[in-house]
């Protein structure tokens, strides 16, 4: 799975790689080292314009952990923070997001978790990895909104935007550290995932791809992103490996 994340790309920065959009600037979000599930996340997405009819490209901020539309409330978002690739397109929960709403969700990488055995005077803990292509990548995604039945329509407080990440069995350096992990779009690929005409489940199954062809650089960090609550460039650090995983 991927249970957490860095974010520190900028709308500026996604224009330089992807082109022009549009985002509201009251709406950009800070730079989180230690995203966690029902974060808030910027999602890039394509969806039309009502006044001009056009799809329009945009940045947008979104809760991770997806609600599907016909949920009863929003409390179950918190597990839905992935979607297997494998039946992404079947499962109730995802197929009509997969179908008509594909988004991306930039990060710098994300971090997994190894068991380390208790020893030497220590307890047993979980050793955080940060695993990264050194690029911007670009999280496959899938977006639905959610009406708080309680709130009355015209508000916009009535509306929740959310996200899941697209997964797949790991491979290569990644598999080393997890079971799962992340799928990406690539840029020339990513008009075609963030169209909405685009339906087909196998053409959208082909432009699912593993960051870095599956082998990313894998560095043993500070025990301190196990804390949600923590944040901060200084996350990144690498520290001694004590299972010999990281390279």
């Amino acid at each position: 799975m991927c249970g957490r994340f860095v974010s520190t790309t900028t709308p500026v920065d996604l224009v330089a790689l992807l082109g022009e959009m549009r985002w509201d600037p009251a709406e950009t979000l800070a730079p989180n080292w230690n995203v966690a599930p029902t974060d808030p996340v910027a999602a890039v997405l394509e969806r039309l314009d009502r006044e001009s009819g056009e799809l329009v490209r945009q940045v947008r901020p979104v809760r991770w952990g997806l609600v599907p539309s016909w949920s009863k409330d929003a409390s179950g978002g918190a597990r839905m923070i992935n979607a297997r690739s494998e039946t992404v397109h079947e499962k109730p929960a995802y197929r009509k997001a997969f179908a008509e709403r594909r988004c991306v969700i930039p990060a710098d990488g994300y971090f997994e978790w190894r068991p380390v055995p208790a020893g030497e005077g220590r307890k047993a803990y979980k050793q955080p990895y940060f695993l990264t292509t050194g690029e911007p990548m670009l999280m496959a995604g899938l977006y639905e909104f959610w009406r708080d039945p309680a709130v009355p329509e015209d508000d916009p407080a009535a509306w929740l935007a959310t996200a899941t990440v697209v997964t797949r069995d790991a491979t290569d350096s990644a598999g080393r550290i997890h079971d799962r992990m992340p799928l990406t779009i690539a840029t020339a690929d990513l008009a075609t995932w963030l169209d909405p005409a685009t339906t087909d489940p196998d053409e959208l199954h082909h432009l699912l791809h593993t960051p870095g062809g599956g082998d990313l650089t894998v560095r043993a960090v500070s025990t301190a992103v196990n804390n949600v609550r923590s944040d901060g460039p200084q996350l990144l650090d690498e520290v001694p490996d004590p299972l010999g995983l990281a390279g």
